[in-house]
């Protein structure tokens, strides 16, 4: 007789959605920081002696990219696991 598959709790789905679109943002984050570092290279003649430069606006541009896709990953998905709508009911009691 076949077994069922086991149900997966809404926690773990979440989870595994956050880090599959996540992983995408990271992919994304670095392609635009790798456009950054090649604007800001072609504009030197002489690259060599910015590396410093180049590596910073890396890492900045990168970073900044993927926290501000990732918290707006984190309020589309809170949006769409009812967490909202619960919390906005306490507080429309409390009125």
């Amino acid at each position: 007789m076949p077994v069922p598959d086991p149900v997966q709790s809404l926690r773990h789905s979440t989870i595994r959605r956050f880090w599959r679109i996540f992983r995408l943002l990271g992919a994304l984050a670095m392609i635009i920081a790798a456009i950054a570092v090649i604007l800001v290279a072609s504009g030197d003649p002489t690259p060599l002696r910015h590396v410093h430069m180049l590596i910073a606006t890396a890492l900045g541009i990168g970073l900044t990219v993927l926290v501000g896709t990732g918290l707006m990953t984190l309020v589309f998905i809170s949006n769409s696991s009812g967490h909202d709508e619960a919390a906005s009911k306490t507080h429309e009691d409390k009125e």
